[in-house]
């Protein structure tokens, strides 16, 4: 059954509206785009609904996204049941993304992708917890690749994972705590791993080789 026959599961009778704060974020969003046009605010008014009601996009939610932007909720449905950034479901309180594409996969994605599934209670991708502490999903590339492998959980990338430090780093997730995200090699950002290879001497720059009276 496809996505957009799904949605009509939802309960309507759950309401939904944004808050005070996201109600003012929304009107921004909306500011930016011809009063014509504004149906161009979907995808970041669906995504301020998702991160309110609780990392979902429920049915209420694209209701009234909908109603907000004068668009037919038809409209919205395709929107949302067609982008994978949008969960049909309700996640866990920590939803783990594990890029499971190429370049991570050659670095040994499997073997993270398993850490995670079993240090969420051994269950399966697309599965939650048992202890609603997490979702792991299995998602394309998110763009780390030259850190791989990684996983993304939130907002948060965390790269040049190995199962022990994947463990640790959900260990920490269940205990209420927020590792520090980035690589957890050690090393700063996306450097060489095995150190310093070119641009080893002092560059020359402005100056460099000008008379003492021109310095």
């Amino acid at each position: 059954m496809c996505k957009t026959a799904n949605i009509l599961n939802d309960t309507k009778e759950i309401a939904f509206e944004f808050d005070a704060e996201n109600i003012k974020r929304a009107n921004e969003v909306i500011a930016r785009y011809p009063p014509q046009y504004k149906k161009a605010a979907v995808i970041p008014l669906l995504d301020l609904g998702q991160r309110q009601n609780k990392g979902w996009t429920s049915i209420s939610v694209m209701n009234y996204v909908a109603k907000l932007l004068d668009m037919p909720p038809m409209r919205v449905y395709e929107v949302a049941t067609f982008y994978t950034m949008f969960n049909r479901e309700p996640i866990g309180q920590n939803f783990v993304q594990v890029c499971t594409t190429t370049p991570c996969m050659l670095r040994g994605s499997t073997d993270i992708l398993n850490a995670c599934l079993e240090q969420a209670g051994g269950i399966k991708p697309g599965q939650t917890s048992k202890d609603g502490k997490f979702t792991v999903v299995e998602v394309e590339c998110q763009g780390a690749c030259s850190n791989a492998p990684m996983i993304v959980v939130g907002d948060d990338f965390y790269e040049d994972l190995t199962p022990a430090t994947t463990k640790k780093i959900l260990d920490a997730f269940a205990k209420g705590q927020k590792p520090k995200p980035g690589p957890q090699s050690g090393r700063l950002t996306s450097e060489n791993s095995a150190g310093l290879t070119n641009l080893t001497g002092k560059p020359y720059g402005p100056g460099e080789f000008c008379t003492p009276e021109f310095q």
